[in-house]
């Protein structure tokens, strides 16, 4: 035991370790090299700089739900609304040439709709934003494409999705029985097709999750952080995958 090592840290460096070797195992199935995506960070890091800011005033206000307004939702959008703009200053043109970073950002597009609505998701516009998310989702997808299909990757998706829903279906009624199943199936069309967007999707997931939980099952402690937090950190490192061709030659 090294110098002012307690138990505790301990089992805290042994959870980390133990989260790491999931998030890179999972990302090995994928194909992902961690040292690979280095040159993309070092030179695109700069140009998410109004995003990290546009992030920070979002924590930073941390705005109550409890009274939805045009102004909370153009707070909430502003960090995605940087993403839009980090992918149109590498061009028009690129985003013509490029299938997936053209998917990608209209993805981002109904991604900020679908964070517009559920500002007011108390007030009914719940399933509205689910819906955008589908189609956010479904463009994901068709931006990376079918192949190459990865069935091992693939099958530790489907198990993790039935996992998911399984869970969540006891606590399900009405349309959301389907709807929920549906918003499922279209986040794993995309998630286990694309290589470079592994972690983006994961922590997509871990959003998505958390959301059904608190809506669903029962509050989740601080859900409100988790979400968001990983929300956007999904956002960017999907919109991060779009120019990552660049950097691949």
């Amino acid at each position: 035991m090294g110098r002012g090592t307690s138990p505790k840290n301990i089992t805290c460096e042994s959870q980390s370790n133990e989260q790491d070797w999931f998030l890179k195992g999972f990302c090995a199935l994928q194909g992902i090299n961690f040292k690979s995506l280095e040159p993309l960070f070092l030179s695109e890091g700069p140009k998410l700089v109004p995003f990290f800011k546009a992030t920070c005033v979002y924590f930073v206000l941390w705005l109550p739900t409890s009274s939805p307004s045009w102004f909370s939702a153009l707070i909430k959008c502003l960090p995605i609304f940087c993403l839009w703009v980090f992918l149109l200053a590498h061009g028009i043109n690129f985003l013509m040439a490029h299938r997936s970073a053209c998917g990608i950002f209209a993805g981002l597009i109904f991604s900020a709709v679908g964070d517009a609505f559920l500002i007011w998701q108390e007030q009914g516009y719940f399933i509205h934003g689910l819906l955008m998310f589908a189609i956010t989702h479904i463009l994901y997808s068709s931006a990376y494409g079918m192949k190459p299909l990865d069935l091992k990757a693939g099958l530790v998706m489907a198990l993790m999705s039935s996992f998911c829903y399984t869970f969540l279906y006891a606590y399900l009624s009405g349309p959301f029985t389907y709807l929920v199943a549906v918003y499922i199936l279209c986040n794993d069309l995309w998630t286990w097709t694309k290589l470079s967007a592994c972690i983006g999707s994961v922590l997509f997931m871990v959003s998505d999750l958390t959301i059904a939980v608190n809506k669903f099952c029962f509050p989740v402690p601080y859900s409100r952080v988790i979400i968001m937090a990983t929300y956007y950190a999904a956002q960017m490192l999907i919109a991060l995958s779009a120019v990552e061709n660049l950097y691949n030659h």
